[in-house]
């Protein structure tokens, strides 16, 4: 009788070199997808060693492309992976790293802007991904806002979108995104990938970050409120807040009195903890108004 392959198993053994992969199924990188295939086997395994232990649960991975970072995922000990990959050359070209996991690697053909992760597993869930740059931030946002479905994100981006995540106040980078990160999450720059370790390489380097959401936070009222009052507040961020409120379709006076922050402080320099409490100070007053 023949043992079941252990969970931290190598599968290298049995499958060809990605190089080859890619040539059998002519897996060109394509644009429309926003593809650079990461081909490095130190780093698709330091990647999966970034992402803590993944005996448990469920580990959900976007965009796999070849499966590079797949491989290291499955040699990382995940119990439950699932792909979701939009490119259908990609998808025949992971179908027999699907065999070679032994029902620990689920394929789903689809889009990932228009799936409910948090469907997709038993918790504890957790995100791995080398995302694509064209919808990276969209994604992220989105998960964000389910954070709760999830013990942790590990995402690689863009090294200039990493730094507008990690940003405190007072910085140029900091900003809308930064608020709304490390709100919902405590958000941590790992380390920075170099453009040549992609096939074909990109302009820029990226980072990859980790998300793990907070235990213990103030709630805000829906968080759309905290996007609200950010958008208004960086979207004039040289302007002093009592004049870059104003947009917003309350008393931007008293919207400040309420919040405890000074009317003539300008967005950058608000932590986030100050637009939480903008943000339930802008609940308060639209629904005193029955808005």
């Amino acid at each position: 009788m023949t043992a079941a392959p252990r969970a931290d198993a190598s599968l290298a053994p049995g499958l060809p070199p990605l190089r080859e992969v890619i040539r059998r199924h002519r897996l060109s990188a394509d644009k429309r997808f926003g593809q650079h295939f990461l081909l490095d086997l130190n780093l698709t395994a330091r990647i999966a060693r970034a992402a803590g232990e993944l005996s448990a649960g469920t580990t959900i991975e976007v965009g796999p492309g070849p499966g590079g970072l797949t491989r290291a995922l499955l040699d990382a000990g995940a119990g439950r992976l699932v792909a979701i990959e939009k490119d259908p050359r990609c998808i025949a070209a992971l179908a027999e790293l699907v065999r070679a996991a032994h029902g620990r690697l689920a394929l789903i053909e689809a889009d990932a802007t228009s799936i409910d992760m948090a469907a997709l597993g038993a918790p504890p869930r957790r995100i791995v991904a080398n995302l694509p740059y064209n919808v990276g931030t969209h994604l992220l946002i989105g998960w964000l806002h389910a954070i709760d479905g999830f013990d942790s994100l590990t995402l690689m981006f863009q090294k200039e979108v990493a730094a507008r995540l990690t940003a405190q106040p007072g910085g140029r980078d900091y900003g809308r995104l930064s608020v709304l990160a490390q709100y919902q999450a405590e958000v941590r720059a790992l380390f920075d990938i170099p453009a040549r370790a992609f096939t074909p390489s990109p302009k820029v380097d990226s980072t990859l970050v980790r998300f793990v959401k907070r235990g213990v936070r103030e709630p805000i009222p829906g968080l759309d409120r905290l996007e609200t009052v950010t958008a208004a507040a960086f979207g004039q961020r040289r302007k002093m807040l009592r004049a870059s409120l104003k947009s917003l379709d309350v008393d931007a006076s008293a919207l400040l009195e309420q919040a405890g922050i000074t009317p003539t402080a300008r967005a950058e320099t608000v932590d986030v903890a100050g637009f939480a409490a903008l943000a339930r100070a802008y609940a308060a007053l639209t629904t005193l108004r029955g808005g």
